[in-house]
This record gives structure tokens, C-alpha cells and sequence, in this order.
């Protein structure tokens, strides 16, 4: 009798491992069921809008379903941060940010989330430097030619972006208190708002990434005074770098997250199907066609990044505080 009962237990014990191990593929091969929703904190029209439209056209063949693109400004992009916050970490939500909302928000002002640590990053699908813009017919030809008349006359320039301290927001202002001038910041909700209100004559200056701002310039609609990194965008624009400024002013970093409770297999799956891109013809080609790069870095690595920009990001607050108490 107690052979049996123990060779009964032995078999049932044996069995027990496998059907687990079963279990677990199962609920990797069976993510994605259904569509992804990815949220952009950004109103639409924006280079985040631009970007997302491409990536999500391609992804679904190797996530076998689609990916719906969800537009959430509001807040300095508050609103659908939280909603990803908050959502059911399972897989289908997903956040297309920035390192400026993502890192350096919290530094300026109370959030209800800490993104840090209730989000982790699937993939940076890429970088982009943004450049400073004036209308074609604008007097200003050069980048010193309107900070002269910024410092001449404090507060007669208006100027657009795509809410405080995001990444149109910050290059400038630390442009504009290295060179002790003054221009009235007016926040849109995203940067393809902040595009029209240049393009309508509303303000007199305006920031965008390539993607956005190269057909302007091509068509004759913009001029660009300078661009961000150490790389030109166009042959006679010179760059931030060129110029005396940092080398990473104005470089934002376009991330997608998801809730830090994601199981791992799932995100694994996602960060798998984003590193395809990177191989994929009709996505660099794509890319290609709006001026955008396509560095991609696979998202462990960027968590290593996202803690330096963070620790970066809080000694440049802590800089720009200063030298604003100082005027």
C-alpha cells in the first residue's frame, strides 16, 4: 500500500513540472490576443505623432495584431502618463514619450506617479535634435541675430512649444539664460499646435525635431537658425554644439514604456518585435522619407541610460534655478 501511494505521488510530482513549464509558454505564445493601445501624452501633428504612425503601420507583422495610436495632451503631458500609470499591466498599454517628460518633469514639479518606478522601457526607437525656427520672411538670418534683439528688448518675442519643460521648452530656455535674453514662452498642447501657431504668424519663433521641421524648411515655409547635437541637419545651419552649448542640449530620446509590472515574457515579446525594425526595409524607408533617424536601443540598455539623464537632468534644474534666482 504505501509503495503504490508513493509511486503514485513520484507520478503526479513528474507531471506536475512539465504541465507548468507548458503553462508558462502558453501565456507567452498566446501575447498579444488582441490590439495594443499606445498612448502619446502629445496633441497630434507633433514628431512623436509622425514617428508612432510609421512604427505602428509596420509592428503588427511581428506582433500578429494591430497597434492603435491614442492621443492624450493635456497637462504637460500629465494626462496620459497616469492613464498608462494606471492601467492593467498586461501588455496592451503601452506610453510613447520622451526623456524630458520622463526624467526631468519630476524634478520640477509634484507628480502623481513616479515614472521611474512605475514604468520600464521597452524600446528607444530613436533620437531626434530639435532646431529653432523663424518664418521665412522673420528679419532674424542668424541664431545671434535674434538673441541680440531677444536682449535688446526682453519679452517682445513670443515663442512656441510643446508645454514647460518638455523638450522644445528646455533647449531654448537655457539658450536664452546663457545669453541673458528674454522672450515670452507660450505653451501648445503638442508640437504640432505649437507648428501652426508659427505657421500662422502667432509667434515669432517656433522649435521642431526633422521630421516636422526639414519639409518646412524645404518648401520655403521656415528658416532654421540652428539645430541641436554636433551634426548638421542642413549644410548651412550650424549647430548647438558649433555654437559653445552642450553636446546633448535638445536631443530627445522618443521612448515607448509600460507598466513596471509587465510580466516579463510579454515584454520580452515586445522588445523583440521593436528590435525587427531595425532590420526592416519598408520602416527604414519610411523613416527615411521624413528625415528621422532610426538609432534604435533595445530597452535594458536605455534603463541604464534613462538613470544617467535622470541624475543629469536633476544638476541641470538645479543650474537653471540658479542662474534665474541670480537675475
Amino acid at each position: 500500500m504505501n509503495t503504490q501511494y508513493l509511486a503514485c505521488r513520484l507520478t503526479l510530482a513528474l507531471l506536475y513540472i512539465p504541465l507548468s513549464l507548458i503553462g508558462i509558454t502558453s501565456q507567452a505564445a498566446d501575447y498579444p490576443l488582441k490590439p495594443i493601445t499606445l498612448a502619446i501624452p502629445f496633441g497630434a501633428g507633433g514628431s512623436h505623432d509622425l514617428n508612432a504612425r510609421i512604427f505602428t503601420k509596420v509592428i503588427p507583422k511581428y506582433l500578429n495584431q494591430p497597434v492603435i495610436l491614442k492621443m492624450m495632451p493635456g497637462a504637460a503631458g500629465q494626462k496620459g502618463t497616469s492613464a498608462v500609470v494606471r492601467a492593467k499591466p498586461d501588455g496592451y498599454t503601452l506610453l510613447f514619450t520622451d526623456n524630458y517628460h520622463d526624467q526631468l518633469q519630476k524634478y520640477i514639479e509634484y507628480l502623481p506617479y513616479d515614472t521611474s518606478e512605475e514604468l520600464i522601457t521597452v524600446a528607444r526607437t530613436n533620437y531626434a535634435p530639435v532646431s529653432i525656427l523663424v518664418s521665412a520672411d522673420s528679419p532674424y538670418q542668424s541664431l545671434q541675430d535674434l538673441l541680440d534683439y531677444a536682449k535688446e528688448n526682453p519679452g517682445m518675442l513670443s515663442l512656441a512649444h510643446s508645454g514647460n519643460w518638455g523638450a522644445q521648452f528646455v533647449p531654448l530656455l537655457r539658450i536664452l539664460l546663457d545669453a541673458e535674453a528674454h522672450m515670452t514662452f507660450i505653451p501648445y498642447k503638442g508640437g504640432g499646435p505649437a507648428k501652426q501657431a508659427l505657421l500662422s504668424g502667432d509667434v515669432d519663433v517656433g522649435t521642431a525635431f526633422p521630421s516636422v521641421a526639414l519639409p518646412l524648411v524645404k518648401a520655403g515655409i521656415v528658416r532654421m537658425l540652428a539645430s541641436a547635437g554636433d551634426t548638421r541637419l542642413l549644410p548651412d545651419v550650424p549647430t548647438f554644439t558649433e555654437l559653445g552649448f552642450d553636446d546633448d542640449l535638445g536631443l530627445m530620446q522618443r521612448i515607448v514604456l509600460a507598466p513596471r509590472d509587465i510580466p516579463a515574457e510579454h515584454l520580452e515579446i515586445l522588445r523583440s518585435a521593436f528590435s525587427k525594425l531595425e532590420f526592416d526595409d519598408e520602416y527604414q524607408g519610411l523613416m527615411k522619407q521624413i528625415g528621422a533617424n532610426t538609432e534604435y536601443l533595445n530597452g535594458s540598455e536605455y534603463e541604464k541610460l534613462r538613470q544617467v539623464q535622470s541624475q543629469r537632468f536633476q544638476a541641470l534644474v538645479n543650474n537653471m534655478s540658479a542662474d534665474s534666482d541670480n537675475e
